[in-house]
């Protein structure tokens, strides 16, 4: 097959497909070594049996997130400058200042993107406390804004973890607008949870952008990943994802990562198309996608809401992952998404390396923020 063959070179085959098969299964040899023939018994062992896997795994990047600190802190660079100014109105601060300061800071929340509710609330409570006499200095007041910041991200979306079950494999869909970074953040995602000892396999549902699975297949090689693409131009996503699933129950996987095709919020017709691929992994599984992550682009800010608004309503989003918030300094969008929809951020983009998909930690986040 040409599709096949003109794959040799970076694949090795697992799984003959038969001569009807609309679905190819690649294993994908890293860059720096040679192709490796060999069967799928020989290469996969099905642990299903290992209760607590999933658990442990998430207790694994839980704390890979608390020693990334930096990395978060780093990340966050731009909206901690815009919020500079809070230090230094808070440095001579005194009582009878307290509402030309609450009033700049108010302004400096706005154009961080935290949002008019948030904003105001925030503010609103730190009048209260101050006149109350429970915040006695500048320090205090900082405290506290970082103390209703947090409360605001853990209240809502305390589940920043992967929520995968107990049943291999466990299902991820990623999904999002064009251009939000969906492929590269499936890719980043695979290879943190490889690098934790997870066998994944990629699904190449993106049956829509030509270059997509192109694009999958070099993170399957960088990640060392195996993929399941459509052979055929005319496959739906539908199909992909279901025969990927199938492969990953048959082939022992721990994960298996779906991409699926960017789509406009406000396009009905392919967004009815993700309900389509979400009952087709159903199918296969049932009770999956465990998680349906949802890639946000961190540069939008505040705009973001009405497409997490839609694509929630549609295919019920469990997990949110915001992108580009390294090249942003609109930050306080992460507390106003989480706030407005009680979704949890579960991942963060904060660079363009492979391991700058940084696992989302509120108290980090707070931390990287203000100073």
């Amino acid at each position: 097959m040409a599709t096949i063959s003109a794959s040799l070179a970076r694949f090795s085959v697992i799984s003959q497909p038969s001569s009807n098969s609309q679905y190819i299964l690649f294993n994908v040899a890293p860059r720096t070594g040679t192709p490796n023939f060999r069967t799928g018994s020989a290469r996969f062992r099905c642990s299903a049996g290992q209760t607590g896997f999933f658990t442990k795994l998430g207790r694994l990047i839980k704390e890979k997130a608390k020693s990334d600190v930096e990395k978060v802190f780093s990340g966050f660079s731009k909206t901690r400058s815009n919020l500079a100014v809070i230090d230094e109105l808070l440095l001579y601060w005194n009582l009878a200042d307290t509402d030309r300061v609450l009033d700049e800071l108010e302004e400096a929340l706005l154009v961080s993107d935290f949002g008019p509710k948030i904003t105001i609330k925030i503010v609103e409570n730190l009048r209260e406390d101050i006149f109350s006499g429970k915040l006695k200095s500048g320090n205090e007041i900082k405290e506290a804004l970082k103390r209703n910041v947090l409360e605001l991200l853990t209240s809502k979306g305390s589940k920043t973890e992967l929520q995968l079950g107990f049943r291999k494999p466990a299902v991820i869909m990623i999904v999002g607008v064009n251009g939000g970074g969906k492929t590269t953040s499936l890719g980043k995602l695979a290879y943190r949870l490889k690098n934790e000892g997870a066998k994944i396999l990629m699904a190449a549902g993106d049956t829509f952008r030509a270059a997509a699975s192109d694009q999958l297949e070099i993170w399957a090689e960088r990640t060392g990943c195996e993929i399941v693409v459509a052979e055929s131009q005319k496959a739906k996503a539908s199909s992909v994802l279901s025969q990927a699933i199938k492969k990953g129950k048959e082939l022992g996987f721990d994960i298996v990562l779906c991409d699926t095709s960017g789509r406009l919020h406000t396009n009905y017709s392919l967004m009815e198309e993700l309900i389509s691929c979400k009952k087709s992994v159903a199918k296969v599984i049932p009770g999956a996608p465990n998680e349906i992550l949802l890639v946000l682009d961190g540069t939008t800010g505040l705009n973001m809401l009405p497409q997490a608004r839609e694509f929630n309503d549609v295919v019920g989003v469990t997990g949110l992952i915001l992108t580009k918030l390294d090249g942003s300094a609109r930050g306080g969008c992460v507390v106003s998404v989480v706030d407005e929809l009680g979704i949890p951020v579960k991942f963060v983009g904060v660079g363009e390396g492979v391991e700058d998909l940084q696992p989302f930690d509120a108290d980090a986040f707070v931390n990287a923020i203000f100073m």
